[in-house]
């Protein structure tokens, strides 16, 4: 791999560590609804495990309230189930044509609860980040070592590449943030 290659490699790892991040921050309760927390529960229809955001219209008639309108009727039954066993801890009113999801505010203990766990995902997805840096690393080690390139253009890709590491740990950390203070807000 030549620098160029190596760089762009560990900037889109580096990019999707991010993006797995700020996908498992959506799915967070933060005490308001939205359609992002049930997006993911995966629902067993015909036999398949579908996402729910694909066998149902989500929407939020109002901030306390998920409501989840199947496609298909006969998947009510199937798209419940899937919310009672999901680790989301609220119980669906089913009308028979509509589930609705009632969503309770969080109590002060709870949003600390909640806190503690964005941190510790923020700090995993920096430890991701951190990951494909040694990656990086090796790749322009190995360049050196295989004399396909020089101990200058390894020094450098390396610290091109912590530049990249310092980037996208500021993007985790402004995340997390972003979501600790939503949280704590309400």
């Amino acid at each position: 791999m030549n620098i160029d290659q190596i760089l762009k490699d560990t900037k889109d790892r580096m990019e999707k560590a991010l993006n797995v991040f700020i996908e498992e921050l959506k799915g967070l309760r933060t005490g308001r609804a939205t359609p992002a927390l049930v997006d993911n529960i995966k629902v067993d229809y015909y036999g398949s495990p579908t996402p729910l955001k694909q066998v149902a219209q989500i929407s939020t008639p109002d901030p306390q309230q998920i409501m989840i309108k199947p496609f298909d009727a006969t998947a009510l039954k199937d798209i419940e189930k899937a919310i009672r066993s999901s680790d989301l801890g609220m119980a669906p009113n089913n009308d028979g044509k509509v589930i609705r999801l009632q969503i309770p505010s969080m109590s002060g203990d709870q949003r600390q609860k909640m806190v503690t766990r964005i941190k510790k995902m923020g700090e995993d997805a920096k430890v991701s980040c951190r990951n494909i840096r040694r990656d990086g690393n090796k790749h322009f080690e190995l360049g050196e070592k295989d004399k396909t390139m020089t101990e200058d253009e390894c020094t450098n890709g390396k610290t091109e590449v912590q530049g990249i590491l310092k980037k996208y740990e500021d993007k985790v950390g402004e995340f997390a943030d972003k979501k600790t203070k939503e949280i704590l807000e309400q």
